[in-house]
């Protein structure tokens, strides 16, 4: 079968105009990331960001005729305008009709940022209360604008406009990012708190409603300079089949935990691999299971299938949870216990859901790209600042039509943006013949998500046996992106090198996450 080079593009638009403002995102983000700080050699820019503006004063020079008092006057009341005030300013009148913390602000940052940026959240301060979000409100404006904050990789673009909207969509509209700004222009008014505005609940990512959490028998301490790949296996204790709601993995120590991949084993047999301690060493990430459930990577939300779809368990299985630790290299970090948390499904589901990875392909699946040298070859070269690699994957035959409900793109440090897409050559009922499922032209390593998508489950995007998934991941692997800087820090480089397909966190992926959901009577009759 011929594959058409980016078949599934509307043109030949790439990536450099998306990156170029990526180092000053990267800044914008450090400040509201407890896990990375700004380069020591870029703070300027910061700087200014947290200056918040202040008002000029209005005042003609002496002997200004703009300035006499007279004609003034006479103008102000033709127009009611002030003809001496800067266009540019904020005027008293404007301070008046200003937005303000208890009335406009709090219930806009307190649903859309307060589920991390909290006492005890995942976020180095506060955002919840107007005594912690004033002092931010220039930064804070600035980071929602940029489109940093919250964070959100995915977005509409001229190549990419996917047919359904996704659940839990944090971007801000128009109207609160004006209303924001507005905001800050003013220095951040306080308001009435005796009439405050009622605050929706807080945004949350974690599964509030779990029937059970499963811990590991022992923790691990990770240090060194080397990634490492442990297995843990967790015991549901089964009696029967049951099925699964909701699961979400709860990180021991997210500034070691890189990524994590949980897989069912319905004869149990790992558990005698793992031994008294309930790990074992599985390099390089390579695992067999019977199915995979759940992965999880900074940001990720509960893997939270259709309502008529759950996992399943068989009575007996064992869970093995695969955990990528990335060492700091700042001394020993322990992860006390990387939980899993379950919810149950209340009887049989009409389907059965998955995830479903693919990607990550060289050979046939590959196709060519720039700078190949050695015929086809997944490799970015050092300094390329918008390299691309392109893949296909051809479903087998025999496959029913199986639905999407969520995708996801999974890529390292040098990833910026990343393009799903399907092509149909016989595309049934609902489903046109080319379709983009996803792109993430906000792509960032720390703060990964599924995207589900908001339809009614029979029109949701689907694939069967001879369609084609297509994807196109786009790298950045010059000194203008700081991710590359900070990697090559921690290998002693100061320039960029080859960068090839792998594993590790410093090699790179072109990988995606479908969760995918078929009819139950497939499986058990």
């Amino acid at each position: 079968m011929t594959v058409t080079r980016r078949a599934l593009t509307h043109d030949d638009a790439r990536a450099p105009a998306r990156v170029a403002d990526r180092d000053l995102r990267y800044r914008v983000r450090a400040v509201f990331s407890s896990k990375r700080t700004v380069p020591a050699s870029r703070p300027a820019l910061l700087l200014a960001l947290l200056v918040a503006p202040g008002l000029a004063a209005s005042a003609c020079a002496p002997g200004d005729p703009q300035g006499s008092e007279g004609e003034t006057a006479n103008e102000t009341e033709a127009t009611g305008e002030d003809p001496t005030a800067d266009p540019g300013e904020t005027t008293s009148q404007e301070l008046v009709d200003a937005p303000t913390w208890y009335q406009d602000v709090a219930p806009i940052v307190v649903s859309r940022c307060g589920g991390c940026h909290r006492d005890g959240g995942i976020a180095p301060f506060a955002l919840d209360s107007y005594e912690a979000a004033a002092p931010w409100a220039t930064l804070l404006t600035a980071a929602v604008e940029s489109g940093e904050m919250p964070p959100y990789g995915a977005d509409e673009t001229e190549e990419c406009q996917p047919r359904f909207p996704f659940k839990h969509d944090a971007r801000l509209p128009d109207g609160d990012k004006a209303l924001l700004r507005e905001w800050a222009e003013a220095e951040a008014p306080e308001g009435d708190p005796n009439a405050a505005a009622t605050v929706p609940e807080r945004p949350s990512i974690e599964l509030t409603d779990a029937d059970v959490t499963l811990t590991p028998k022992s923790g691990v301490e990770i240090e060194g300079t080397s990634d490492r790949f442990l297995c843990f296996v967790l015991d549901p204790q089964l009696e029967e089949d049951r099925y699964l709601a909701a699961l979400q993995v709860v990180p021991g120590n997210d500034e070691i935990v890189h990524h994590v991949l949980v897989f069912t084993d319905e004869n149990g047999s790992s558990e005698q691999a793992a031994g008294e301690d309930g790990w074992y060493e599985c390099p390089g990430g390579g695992i067999q299971g019977d199915q995979l459930i759940a992965a999880w990577a900074p940001g990720a939300h509960p893997s939270l299938p259709p309502e008529n779809a759950a996992f399943r368990l068989a009575a007996g299985s064992r869970l093995i949870v695969n955990i990528h630790y990335h060492p700091t290299g700042a001394g020993v970090e322990p992860d006390p216990g990387t939980a899993l948390a379950l919810k149950w499904y209340e009887g049989q589901p009409d389907n059965v859901s998955e995830l479903f990875l693919i990607g990550n392909f060289e050979g046939y699946n590959l196709l060519p790209g720039p700078g190949d040298e050695n015929g086809k070859e997944f490799r970015i070269p050092a300094g390329a600042a918008a390299h691309t690699e392109e893949m296909f994957y051809e479903v087998d035959g025999g496959i029913p039509e199986i639905k999407i409900w969520s995708v996801a793109s999974h890529m390292h440090y040098v990833g910026v943006d990343m393009l799903l897409g399907i092509q149909r050559p016989d595309p049934g009922l609902l489903q046109p013949e080319k379709e983009c499922l996803l792109q993430t032209p906000h792509y960032s390593f720390e703060w990964q998500r599924g995207y589900a998508y908001d339809a009614p489950f029979e029109q949701l995007p689907s694939f069967k046996a001879g369609d084609l998934l297509y994807f196109r991941c786009t790298y950045n692997n010059s000194m203008s992106n700081p991710y590359v800087v900070e990697a090559l820090d921690e290998r002693g480089l100061d320039a960029p090198v080859d960068v090839y397909l792998g594993d590790e966190t410093l090699d790179e992926m072109c990988l995606g996450v479908f969760g995918i959901a078929y009819p139950r009577a497939l499986i058990d009759p």
